[in-house]
């Protein structure tokens, strides 16, 4: 029997790209193909595939939407591989993917879905409990793993080093929202969130932003994002 596999990914030429590719191979069937995170767990839920395949940011908040799914589907559908396309090399959504345990699941750079049978590769081997990491993304692993002990910067999150970023630039609020096409309060909050965790919950607000810039710019791994994201 055909694998079944459900494709999430909002940009409709990669969504079709993808199922393209993968209905080319005899042994994988395509029996769905969503554009953002609420129609994903809907076709699991009626389709019961045997893999996903989904992009790491998708509507509704354009955020980590694909480890989000992959973090429910570890609880409501345990036996359903998982493979996270991405075009950021970022320890960040690795590190969340994997921290329950790596069985049945994959990261793959976006960049590897032209190299042929790579992409099928990996739906063959999450649906068979296995694992797979992009070799560009473990290298950054190890990288921030040795940083990891002396860095703050390093426990944000990638959509929080985001905002620290455009902190840095010496964006506002609105600014930033627009630049990342999310909204005020969710800037807030994840504003919010990384004071917390460089531990300057309790300074004025002027303060704690220049704090964290401070931080942000004199540490390797925060500075290197500098420039590097796409909000999509």
């Amino acid at each position: 029997m055909p694998l079944r596999v459900v494709v999430a990914e909002d940009s409709l030429l990669v969504r079709e790209g993808i199922v393209e590719l993968l209905r080319r191979q005899e042994d994988l069937d395509v029996v769905a193909a969503c554009a953002d995170l609420p129609e994903l767990l809907a076709a699991v839920e009626r389709e019961q595939p045997d893999v996903v395949v989904t992009d790491v940011r998708m509507p509704p908040g354009h955020d980590d939407e694909g480890i989000q799914a992959a973090t429910r589907l570890r609880s409501s559908s345990p036996r359903v591989g998982v493979v996270v396309l991405s075009q950021y090399v970022d320890p960040g959504y690795a590190t969340a993917l994997l921290a329950a345990g790596s069985a049945g699941r994959a990261y793959l750079l976006k960049e590897r879905i032209s190299q042929p049978g790579q992409l099928a590769d990996a739906v063959r081997t999450v649906a068979a409990r296995g694992s797979v990491v992009d070799p560009a993304v473990v290298d950054v692993l190890v990288a921030a793993s040795a940083r990891q002990r002396r860095s703050p910067v390093a426990s944000l999150s990638p959509r929080e080093r985001e905002v620290l970023d455009q902190v840095a630039q010496g964006k506002s609020n609105a600014a930033i929202a627009e630049a990342l096409f999310l909204s005020e309060r969710a800037v807030e909050k994840h504003i919010n969130a990384l004071f917390t965790k460089l531990d300057l919950g309790l300074a004025p607000d002027v303060n704690r932003r220049v704090k964290a810039v401070l931080l942000y710019l004199s540490d390797p791994a925060g500075a290197a994002q500098g420039g590097q994201h796409d909000p999509r």
